[in-house]
C-alpha cells in the first residue's frame, strides 16, 4: 500500500486507510529519518483506535501504554537503545506477543528482534509538508 499526503490536516486518512488495510496485522515498525513524522502518524493510528487520551513520543520511557476499545497499544521508540540486550531487559517480548497494537519507532535499532511477521511502514519526506508513505 502506498500513500502520498500533500498537508498534515491527511494524516488521519492515512491512519485510517492503514488500519483498513491491515485488519490482523498488530506489530508495526516505522521507518523514517528523524522529523520524518513516525511520532504524528502513531498518534493519528492511536486516535483511530480509540484511544482518548493524549499520546505522545516515548523518547525516555521508551514504551508508552495507552487504553484503547481494543485493548492496550503500545508505542515504542527505540531512539536511545544502544543494543538488543536493552530491548531484553524491557521485556520486549511481552508486548510484541500480547496480540496488542505495537507501534515501533527505530527499529532498526532492535533488527534481531522483530517478528517476521510485522507489518514495515516507511515514510519519506517529500518536501516539508508532504510525505510517502510506503506500507509492506
Amino acid at each position: 500500500m502506498e500513500i502520498t499526503i500533500n498537508s498534515l490536516q491527511e494524516i488521519n486518512s492515512a491512519a485510517e486507510k492503514i488500519l483498513t488495510g491491515c485488519p490482523r496485522d498488530r506489530i508495526f515498525l516505522l521507518y523514517g529519518t528523524m522529523g520524518a513524522g513516525k511520532t504524528t502518524l502513531v498518534n493519528a493510528l492511536c486516535q483511530h483506535l480509540g484511544v482518548t487520551e493524549p499520546t505522545s513520543s516515548p523518547t525516555f520511557a521508551i514504551v508508552n501504554e495507552y487504553l484503547s476499545p481494543h485493548g492496550p497499544v503500545y508505542h515504542f521508540d527505540f531512539y536511545r537503545l544502544k543494543d538488543e540486550a536493552e530491548a531484553y531487559d524491557l521485556g520486549y517480548e511481552e508486548y510484541f506477543y500480547a496480540n496488542a497494537y505495537c507501534f515501533v519507532e527505530w527499529p532498526e535499532r532492535i533488527p534481531n528482534l522483530l517478528p517476521p511477521d510485522a507489518r514495515t511502514i516507511t515514510i519519506d519526506v517529500l518536501s516539508p509538508e508532504s510525505r510517502h508513505i510506503v506500507v509492506k
